[in-house]
């Protein structure tokens, strides 16, 4: 495991200063990779006053991000540090996009070379899931899992072979029906309309595509506060 000080929990919070309740804000963690680094600061604003918000955001040793959370080996990893923080009320979580890249099997980097393997095989990814289901189901938090978005089967600097996100989902919905746990299926929002929101050639959205999917994740918290 890496060092811990390496590791840093940014919070933002968002008080509403007229509200007549003292009930507290509900505390939202949200775990994902760049494609929750890209909604999040929309789902962020949307939330402001009604929720306070959180993610992960991990540093490198110089003080540069390095990302939001990576692949299922990673959160097996460092899933103890992200439910440290706060006692959460709900957890929209998601893992999959850097399961599904190829990996050098020498040097342990990303590969274009679609015969390697991937970061974490389907079996893996699911053995993975089931222990970080399990510890974020301890935290009593209302826990909801977002589908892996989609990409295009033809990538410029591909790193991740086609049609794997809908394999990687049907393990992980598996995970997720088994444990009773809610799914937001963004797969399911992004693919008929992927031209619209996502950038040419890449697993990133536009900027439309991010305020896009944090309209709909938005909707989908304020219903369970």
């Amino acid at each position: 495991m890496r060092n811990l000080n390496t590791y840093v929990i940014v919070s933002i919070f968002f008080i509403c200063g007229c509200s007549n309740s003292n009930k507290p804000l509900p505390k939202i963690l949200i775990i994902g990779d760049s494609i929750s680094g890209g909604y999040f600061p929309y789902v962020k604003e949307n939330l402001a006053g009604k929720a306070e918000l959180f993610q992960p955001i991990i540093y490198d040793d110089k003080g540069h991000i390095k990302s939001c959370c990576g692949g299922t080996t990673q959160g097996v990893n460092e899933i103890d540090i992200y439910l440290s923080e706060k006692k959460w009320d709900i957890i929209h979580f998601n893992f999959g996009l850097h399961d599904i890249k190829h990996i050098d099997p020498i040097t342990g980097k990303n590969s274009k070379n679609l015969s390697h393997p991937h970061q974490a095989s389907p079996e893996q990814y699911e053995k993975n899931l089931i222990e970080i289901v399990e510890k974020l189901k301890r935290t009593g938090a209302k826990l909801i899992f977002a589908t892996t978005t989609p990409y295009p089967d033809k990538l410029g600097k591909q790193m991740r072979s086609p049609g794997m996100p809908k394999v990687y989902n049907e393990v992980a919905l598996r995970v997720m029906n088994n444990n009773g746990i809610e799914i937001n299926d963004l797969y399911g929002l992004v693919l008929p309309r992927m031209e619209e929101l996502q950038r040419p050639n890449n697993v990133h959205f536009l900027e439309k595509g991010s305020e896009v999917l944090a309209e709909h994740i938005t909707k989908l918290l304020i219903q369970k506060f």
